[in-house]
């Protein structure tokens, strides 16, 4: 268990996400049935990442409900439009696109790479798993799923950096599942050379104050603390960066 929070509070997160998490993964012409209640159009709502526009480097947040903003009331509110925001006062200002989904599988985020690959990425920030954690879905076939959406994304855009946002199984699903399920990520990480987050929800999971009422999904609050969890991995690929990936 990764320091920083108890293996009860971890053990009643995802008891809660066994019960409320697991959202139908929808197929990339599906409109989701939990869509956050936003008050102007999102990924979620319309089918299409968000955009956020900005100058600077395109940065795609690929992700599950977690980075689409699930019961958040405003867009600004996500983790990835509040690193916008700190990039912005740090002088380092990046196009903003929202690429989560509520409900995603590792599976489903592959099946939506074709339509993302379209446009250029400078960066790719890649949050999938938690909904393959929640499921006991096969960690070999996580392992596969990330590792091409990583070398699909470097095929298409030889210049874009990929980081790596890590998760952590329900640990009622057995010390082998969660180990070989965090082992996923560490070791595609260091075998695809990627950056990497090890743990997304770091100060954040198990915390009543900084989650909804489902204790899943982060409050503003919330959010707030995940993107100072990822701001220092961000950072440093963002500088020198103009956008344009080629």
């Amino acid at each position: 268990m990764l320091p920083g929070f108890s293996v009860r509070a971890w053990t009643l997160l995802c008891v809660g996400w066994a019960v409320f998490g697991c959202a139908p993964e929808a197929t990339p012409s599906d409109a989701p049935q939990d869509a956050p209640a936003l008050e102007t159009p999102t990924a979620e709502a319309n089918g299409s990442a968000a955009t956020a526009v900005a100058t600077g480097p395109r940065v795609v947040f690929l992700g599950t409900s977690l980075t689409a903003g699930l019961g958040l009331r405003f867009p600004d509110q996500r983790w990835p439009e509040r690193l916008g925001a700190m990039a912005d006062s740090a002088g380092v200002p990046f196009e903003v696109v929202n690429a989560g989904r509520s409900g995603d599988t590792s599976a489903g985020g592959l099946s939506r790479l074709d339509w993302i690959l379209r446009e250029p990425i400078d960066i790719l920030v890649l949050e999938l798993g938690a909904n393959d954690g929640l499921r006991g879905l096969s960690t070999e076939a996580l392992s596969e799923n990330l590792a091409e959406i990583i070398e699909r994304t470097r095929g298409a855009w030889p210049e874009a950096r990929v980081l790596l946002v890590g998760m952590e199984a329900p640990t009622n699903l057995g010390a082998e599942y969660t180990a070989q399920f965090r082992e996923v990520f560490t070791t595609l990480a260091s075998e695809r050379d990627v950056d990497f987050v090890p743990f997304l929800l770091e100060g954040v999971a198990g915390e009543p104050e900084l989650n909804q009422a489902d204790r899943i999904h982060p409050t503003a609050a919330g959010h707030e603390r995940v993107a100072r969890t990822v701001w220092p991995h961000l950072e440093p690929l963002l500088e020198g960066r103009t956008g344009g990936s080629a």
